[in-house]
């Protein structure tokens, strides 16, 4: 039986201006499912955009999905949104839009874009519910734009958290409430500043690990409800770590209930299949041109820094929104107005984007996943830059991977390999990336990549992540890097915790947590990283021995380390680097050390000779152990 829908709005005339213009950026005040009391009566007020929808009903628990039994109105002014308010309905109730189209009178059944919860997939219904949380992480986000800044240490521990542990008494992955316990503690013990979460929001297929998304304003029921996962975001806040999201607006899939034809037309997606048809991935593409579209991403990525209190996004796919010519064929593609492949919506997007996050949020930051050499992607908009804080340094992955896997014997051959980063490592805010894309598909775990005995491919293994801690730049690891792990990453099973029952397994970890302290307590590490005043080569010619030899500087010259990485097995009893400086060097880091695993080869106080090299006035003889890193402080 068909009920009346009373007649209700959240949005003002200016709301609705800045829809249409693309410039409202908390649309999820006005649209979706709202718990709200209308003349005394409590109940539902909905709202969803579908301009070329014929009629918009509410179907749900409290109508027996009824079609047409509570009518949305469709707002007079021409801006295509469906709203209402159903007194009764209450939290906790399942419910979706049935949409009659006006092309064909195709009827669809659509899941809310604004949902706050959606059913554990594979159920596809949004559930009414509301934010009500009580924070207690004040004085973290008090500190946070100090904290977080681009001088100081930000070292990120990726997690999937389906797979990072397991329950097994229940075959189950952990909840929110239990990750607040085991999850956080971990990271903090391991010593990490950031940790980054693939994504969270709901999405319906487990071997996307996420980046296929449905609900994009709801965190997935998994893994427990939306206030469980604000209380794991207050725990890491108050053990002072900071959370980053993967977020993804380049794509999305064509599930029935999701974005995908949301109204019987392109609504969402771009109408040209050249522009809108990701055919690598099989999904979607957003409309970076319709002003909209732009408002319900935007105002996506504002909603978790907003009501979830996060600290970051770590924006996936930048690349692929970046040419229209990404993945495609000749013929495949269309230039722009200019006749270039950049595509020229989705910078603007970008611009707006990071303009809008970093104006509304102190000490957040964006971070690109961006692969190509796409200019001045983390530098700010008004000096014509995409304006993100940091961008994914994949030369630097790439080549390093790459020269590691090689025998040693050869890597004297491939010096130019290890070496070329720094020809461009400040040219942007890079951090450096060994994520869950290096330990997939073939490619091998980070350990399954070490050439070499057992006993080498962990001693590479602690020289790669101690190379990657004193480059310039910020870090990334994924989850299973830290114990060692000898399979690649499986999105359905567990990490192999029983490895940190083997010495080998725990030196790396304990390695990890070494270079996190060290990282986190030596400024000339973290407050020049992304300037060229805070690195200096003192050799890196020395192809034949494979050795790198540079400075860290801070700000205080007193702070300033020497790093030396012998990239061999073999032991080099007096090796002479040049210094320009009086003194004597204290060794403060060894990967070889016994309580890594290591042969124990170092370094006591070393007295700086008064004897030239290297072009400098000084030198000091050091012996370097096999495979292995020293950071030396100048006393």
């Amino acid at each position: 039986m068909k009920q009346e829908v009373q007649v209700h709005s959240l949005f003002s005339d200016f709301d609705i201006s800045l829809f249409k213009s693309g410039k409202h950026y908390r649309l999820y005040e006005r649209f979706g499912a709202h718990l709200i009391e209308k003349d005394g009566v409590k109940g539902v007020y909905f709202a969803v955009w579908a301009p070329s929808a014929k009629h918009v009903s509410v179907v749900g628990d409290f109508n027996f999905w009824l079609e047409g039994d509570h009518p949305l109105n469709v707002r007079w002014d021409g801006s295509g949104i469906w709203e209402g308010f159903i007194p009764g309905i209450e939290k906790g109730t399942r419910y979706k839009y049935k949409i009659q189209s006006n092309n064909n009178d195709m009827k669809l059944e659509k899941a809310d874009p604004y949902a706050l919860f959606c059913e554990h997939p594979p159920s596809t219904a949004s559930i009414v519910w509301d934010l009500d949380f009580k924070w207690k992480d004040k004085k973290f986000l008090e500190k946070r734009k100090e904290n977080n800044a681009l001088d100081k240490p930000f070292s990120i521990y990726e997690v999937h958290l389906a797979s990072w542990r397991k329950n097994m008494d229940e075959n189950r992955s952990l909840t929110y409430e239990e990750m607040a316990d085991e999850l956080v503690s971990y990271v903090k013990e391991l010593g990490f500043t950031h940790i980054e979460l693939m994504p969270i929001m709901e999405y319906p297929y487990d071997p996307s690990w996420g980046y296929q998304i449905t609900g994009y304003f709801a965190p997935t029921s998994r893994f427990g409800n939306p206030q469980e996962f604000m209380a794991l975001m207050d725990a890491f806040h108050n053990a002072g770590i900071g959370v980053i999201l993967d977020w993804v607006p380049s794509h999305f899939p064509e599930d029935k209930h999701g974005l995908g034809n949301f109204d019987g037309s392109n609504l969402y997606e771009h109408p040209d299949p050249k522009k809108g048809y990701h055919q690598d991935w099989k999904s979607l593409i957003f409309n970076y041109g319709r002003n909209e579209v732009r408002s319900f991403l935007i105002s996506n990525a504002i909603f978790w820094l907003d009501k979830y209190h996060v600290d970051g996004l770590r924006v996936d796919a930048v690349a692929s929104m970046l040419y229209l010519d990404y993945s495609r064929e000749e013929g495949d593609w269309e230039p722009n107005e200019f006749g270039g492949r950049e595509n020229l919506d989705a910078i603007s997007f970008l611009k707006d984007l990071n303009t809008e996050v970093y104006g509304s949020f102190e000490g957040v930051q964006t971070i690109a996943e961006e692969s190509t050499s796409f200019p001045m992607v983390s530098k700010p908009t008004y000096i014509g830059g995409l304006g993100f804080g940091m961008k994914w340094m994949m030369g630097w992955m790439h080549d390093t991977l790459e020269y590691f896997r090689k025998d040693s014997i050869y890597r004297q051959y491939h010096q130019n390999d290890i070496t070329f980063s720094m020809t461009y490592t400040f040219t942007e805010n890079f951090t450096l990336p060994l994520s869950h894309d290096e330990v997939v598909y073939g490619k091998k775990s980070l350990l399954g990549r070490m050439p070499g005995d057992e006993w080498q491919r962990f001693a590479n293994l602690r020289l790669l992540y101690s190379y990657m801690f004193t480059h310039p730049g910020t870090k990334l690891l994924f989850m299973g890097a830290e114990i060692g792990q000898y399979e690649e990453w499986n999105f359905d099973t567990s990490l192999d915790w029983h490895l940190l029952e083997h010495d080998s397994h725990k030196g790396i970890k304990e390695t990890l947590i070494a270079l996190n302290h060290l990282y986190k307590n030596q400024p000339a590490l973290y407050e020049k990283q992304f300037s060229a005043e805070g690195f200096e080569w003192i050799s890196y010619e020395d192809s034949q021995n494979s050795v790198l030899s540079f400075m860290r500087k801070g700000e205080n010259p007193k702070d300033d380390l020497i790093v030396i990485c012998n990239f061999t097995p073999n032991v080099l009893e007096n090796y002479t680097i040049g210094i320009n400086t009086t003194g004597k060097l204290k060794e403060i880091f060894n990967s070889d050390d016994k309580k890594f695993g290591g042969s124990g080869i170092g370094n006591k106080t070393i007295a700086i000779k008064k004897e030239g090299f290297h072009g400098r006035k000084q030198s000091a003889n050091i012996k370097l152990p096999p495979l292995g890193t020293v950071v030396f402080q100048i006393l």
